[in-house]
């Protein structure tokens, strides 16, 4: 008969594995690693996403009011009254053109941009960081610099006109309606070009140099490798930043409300800015909170469209 280890040996090896797996630290199982890590994200997400999000649901069918904080149903109430009322319709017009033309020049610029920032030359770091100052500034702050240089009476920009004879007389650029429009979109584009520039020179910087080479050796001039090279492999990266754009500019209030506070007479008034003047400072916290959610589905539409001309692009 072969031999054997005693009963006493034989338990204390069987319970070395079981011993050993109670000693493990946690940075060796990984589910429990992972939900650790998670957690953050979660808690953030929640407090800082859902709860606002079901809040604002739950308000926008209540007549909750600044006064008068109680929760009574209304049903439809809300969104019926802002259905209404033109100004919401204004708004939502001056949204839908301000994010649209905004994003148009982002885009071009940006791409602009981002091949400068790639070019080899001296002092380009200095560049890149001057590139960034506008979307690293404060909003706030830079947009009442913009508040300065667009000021009826002291606007540096309208003296540099006059001087060189385009104009006799300041413009007004915050006091009509085509001018307001424009302006609010010329500094919104200020800001996120930067952002896009930096999205789009990563894309840049990830295509090989080879094939850029072996382009140019074939014979392939600057534009033709632009749009059969360039254009081409990165055009899921210029998506992405198209979303990122779109996203910042379709919620953005800060400008609006700096610089016009939707005037004049509302031309340059958008759903953000609307919602929050007629929720906060207007005390009506119901309709603000319906005026908002009507952003939701609008943002929504607008991410699964990208994001699947992103997935096709890929594909392709």
């Amino acid at each position: 008969m072969g031999s054997s280890a005693p009963p006493a040996e034989a338990t204390a090896q069987a319970r070395e594995p079981r011993v050993a797996d109670l000693r493990r630290g946690i940075g060796d199982r990984d589910g429990v690693l992972s939900w650790l890590l998670l957690a953050p994200a979660v808690v953030y997400i929640l407090a800082l996403v859902a709860v606002p999000f079901v809040l604002a649901v739950a308000f926008s069918f209540s007549d909750v009011t600044g006064g008068d904080p109680s929760f009574d149903w209304v049903g439809l109430l809300n969104f019926e009254r802002i259905f209404a009322d033109p100004v919401f319709w204004r708004a939502l017009r001056n949204t839908f053109v301000f994010t649209a033309v905004s994003m148009v020049f982002i885009v071009l610029f940006g791409k602009v941009l981002a091949n400068v920032l790639v070019a080899d030359f001296r002092g380009r770091w200095i560049v890149r960081f001057c590139v960034l100052l506008p979307w690293t500034t404060p909003v706030a702050l830079s947009t009442i610099t913009w508040l300065w240089l667009l000021d009826s009476v002291f606007s540096p920009i309208d003296w540099v006109l006059r001087q060189v004879g385009v104009i006799r007389t300041n413009m007004f650029w915050l006091g009509q309606p085509g001018l307001a429009m424009i302006s609010v979109i010329a500094v919104h584009v200020w800001r996120l070009v930067p952002l896009a520039a930096v999205i789009m020179m990563a894309g840049l910087l990830s295509i090989p140099k080879d094939v850029q080479e072996q382009a140019a050796v074939d014979g392939a001039g600057y534009w033709r490798r632009m749009f059969e090279i360039t254009i081409p492999l990165t055009a899921p990266v210029i998506a992405i930043s198209a979303l990122f754009g779109a996203i910042f500019t379709f919620t953005d209030m800060t400008v609006v409300y700096v610089l016009t506070r939707g005037g004049p007479t509302n031309e340059t008034q958008v759903l953000a800015s609307w919602a929050f003047f007629r929720g906060i400072e207007g005390g009506d916290v119901a309709q603000g909170a319906a005026v908002a959610l009507f952003l939701f589905p609008l943002l929504l539409a607008a991410a699964i469209a990208i994001l699947r001309a992103v997935r096709g692009m890929e594909i392709s």
